[in-house]
């Protein structure tokens, strides 16, 4: 991590979600987003060649879903912590994404603010939430 810059890989498989997340991650002074995908695959790729601070991920992807993309990059790139966003989350499935490696899972009607939060909190940069 440069100059306390997040170094974060964003992964949403809508389009127009990801391109205004990253939008709005870039113009967030400490973060970067370097790269952004739309598959769990191709996350487990970039993930594993740009090393991370972050990986902010769906749950529901094409290619891998977000328990195995999850542990996919965990085990490719221990040192990148995972952040899920999604729409919704059931119990077991959020239960199977900590099992994975997950350290938060925040849903997509948050404020862009404790989006923001989870994100420096994964990363080591902010106080703990709830």
């Amino acid at each position: 991590m440069a100059d306390d810059v997040i170094e974060v890989v964003l992964v949403e498989d809508n389009d127009v979600f990801r391109e205004t997340l990253e939008l709005l991650l870039d113009v967030t002074p400490d973060m970067r987003v370097v790269a952004s995908v739309a598959d769990g695959r191709s996350a487990l790729e970039v993930s594993a060649d740009l090393v991370p601070d972050v990986v902010l991920m769906d749950y529901r992807l094409p290619e891998l879903d977000g328990v195995e993309a999850t542990a996919a990059i965990r085990k490719a790139c221990p040192s990148a912590a995972v952040v899920v966003l999604t729409a919704s989350v059931e119990p077991e499935e959020y239960d199977a994404l900590l099992e994975a490696g997950a350290v938060a899972c925040v849903t997509k009607d948050r404020e862009l603010e404790e989006i923001v939060g989870a994100i420096r909190d994964a990363a080591g940069h902010g106080a703990p939430f709830c």
